[in-house]
């Protein structure tokens, strides 16, 4: 049979392969050029840059990346808050900060909101496993996340998930910091308000029996961190008041509630930093001096909080999300994350001493009329 002439071989214009033909280099090479830098030289990243503007060409093709390498490149973050909480709240900022220092990896959040339950935004995520921030026991999300198969880091709560990799800290115990201070200055008329305790949306008076049946772990815990402190030292009743939504607004009216019922109150522990800020704006609306009349205390160490002269409780939000991204990340990079050890990691908190406890006052306190927001 004659030999079949021998004609050059045609490359799509828009590949790796033409680029890396025109250069005279491996296709290896130019993908490198786009996934792995580090591995050539500026000139020759430059060279292949150039071939590949010349082609229309802006890289390889995300999708079929992703299906060759079964990475998405990617971390899917749970949120128990609406969206605009992340960019909000200041303590989700920091562990926002924090995670993406440590990850490497892109950030998909996936806020689930306080209020309704949509599973299927993390079981159609494309992620490569899942950081799970704060959610209530028993949460479907987190349920979705586990039946994914990906790795995943629990933060915060919910505590004592068996076979969980955790990041958080001891809430029972950071708490009592800020108790002891309002004891210590010599409170023993003393009201708690808190953010949400409970998954099904509640505001108002929480007793103790219904405290226990509380499905958020982190309120739970911080409440009663306090009452054993406030229990220890011989307090009497302590009302607690929760709040579902966690901003300023909500906290005021929760203030409000509170003192408008306890008068003989002397201090308020909060369990947020957002929480003490409505109490302070609430004080501020009614005329209410603090800490002359009233001593506040807060949980976070937020900026906005340092800034009032809270007195605080700092935890390590940036280090929080450092620690869960750093595990994370080594549970996707793990060849079977499924065999590895459960880890757990608890962070050290301290007390910030601000301008807002001194001793108590003598007397009762006048109820006052708060004009309403608009």
């Amino acid at each position: 049979m004659p030999e079949r002439s021998r004609r050059p071989r045609r490359v799509s214009p828009n590949t790796l392969a033409s680029i890396a033909a025109e250069l005279g280099v491996s296709r290896t090479t130019v993908s490198n050029a786009y996934n792995r830098p580090d591995q050539l030289s500026e000139e020759l990243r430059e060279r292949i840059f150039a071939a590949a503007r010349k082609r229309g060409y802006s890289g390889p093709d995300p999708t079929a990346r992703s299906l060759r390498t079964r990475r998405a490149g990617a971390v899917g973050v749970i949120l128990t808050e609406a969206l605009h909480f992340a960019f909000e709240d200041e303590a989700s900022v920091d562990f926002l900060a924090g995670l993406a220092r440590q990850t490497r990896l892109c950030l998909t959040l996936i806020p689930v909101g306080p209020e309704e339950a949509n599973p299927a935004l993390v079981t159609g995520a494309i992620v490569d496993g899942f950081i799970v921030y704060s959610v209530p026991a028993k949460d479907p999300h987190l349920k979705a996340a586990y039946e994914r198969g990906l790795p995943v880091v629990v933060c915060d709560q919910p505590t004592g998930e068996p076979g969980a990799h955790f990041v958080g800290i001891d809430d029972a115990a950071a708490i009592t910091k800020a108790a002891r201070v309002l004891i210590d200055a010599g409170h023993r008329h003393i009201g708690i308000l808190t953010k949400r305790l409970f998954s099904t949306p509640r505001n108002g008076p929480v007793n103790r029996p219904e405290l226990a049946d509380a499905d958020l772990h982190v309120q739970r815990a911080r409440v009663r961190g306090a009452l054993d402190v406030f229990d220890a030292a011989g307090v009497g009743d302590v009302p607690i008041v929760t709040r579902h939504l966690n901003d300023r607004d909500s906290a005021a009216g929760g203030a409000g509630e509170l003192l408008t019922a306890h008068p003989e109150l002397t201090a308020v522990l909060c369990t947020t930093d957002s929480m003490a800020l409505g109490v302070l704006d609430y004080c501020a609306a009614a005329g209410i001096d603090v800490p002359g009349e009233l001593s506040v205390t807060g949980f976070d160490a937020t900026a906005a909080a340092r800034a009032a002269g809270l007195t605080t409780v700092e935890q390590p939000n940036v280090g929080k999300g450092e620690a869960a991204g750093a595990m994370l990340r080594s549970l996707i990079e793990s060849r079977d994350p499924r065999r590895e050890a459960p880890r757990e990691v608890i962070l050290p908190t301290r007390l910030i001493a601000g301008r807002t406890v001194s001793a108590p006052r003598q007397g009762a306190r006048a109820p006052r009329q708060v004009p309403r927001r608009p």
